[in-house]
C-alpha cells in the first residue's frame, strides 16, 4: 500500500510506562513524520472521543486514528491499534502484522491481559510525561494548549 502521507493519532494513557515506551518506539522510528500522538488525559482527546462514543474516562486502552483529519479516518483501539502502527512503521515491523490472522477476539484477550497487568510491570507516573523538545510538536494535546 503506497503512503498517503496521512497521519496516525496515537492516543495513549499519558501515566502509563508501557504506553510512554510505545511513543518512545514509535518517535525513533518515524523519519517520515507519520505519528500524533496526544494523551487520553488531555481535554483534546476527551472531544475526541466524545465525537466516537467512547467514554474519554476509560483509560484502558491505546485509540489510534487512523487517516487523522482526513476524510477516511477512523477510529482502532485495542489489537487493531496496535497492528495499524506496527504496520504504519514498516520494515521487520511488519513481520507482527501477522497476529491479524487470530480472531480479534482473541487478539483483544491477550490486549486486555497486558493493559490490566501495565502498570504493575512497566510503572506508572503521578503526572503525563513530558516529551523531548524536539518530539513536541507531534504531542497535539500540547501543540493546541499552548498560547499563540
Amino acid at each position: 500500500m503506497p503512503d498517503t502521507g496521512s497521519k496516525t493519532l496515537v492516543l495513549y494513557d499519558g501515566v502509563c510506562g508501557l504506553c510512554n515506551g510505545l511513543n518512545e518506539f514509535l518517535l525513533k522510528r518515524d523519519p517520515s513524520d507519520r505519528f500524533r500522538f496526544a494523551s487520553l488525559q488531555s481535554e483534546f482527546a476527551t472531544s475526541l472521543l466524545k465525537r466516537y462514543n467512547i467514554n474519554p474516562v476509560d483509560l484502558d486502552t491505546v485509540y489510534v486514528i487512523a487517516d487523522y483529519g482526513q476524510p477516511s479516518q477512523r477510529l482502532l483501539a485495542r489489537s487493531d491499534a496496535i497492528l495499524h502502527v506496527l504496520g504504519r512503521i514498516g520494515g521487520v515491523w511488519n513481520f507482527f502484522r501477522v497476529g491479524g490472522v487470530l480472531p480479534k477476539r482473541l487478539r483483544d484477550r491477550l490486549y486486555n491481559l497486558v493493559a490490566r497487568n501495565r502498570y504493575r510491570v512497566f510503572g506508572k507516573y503521578e503526572v503525563c510525561m513530558m516529551p523531548e523538545e524536539k518530539y513536541r510538536k507531534k504531542f497535539l494535546d500540547l501543540v493546541i494548549a499552548q498560547p499563540s
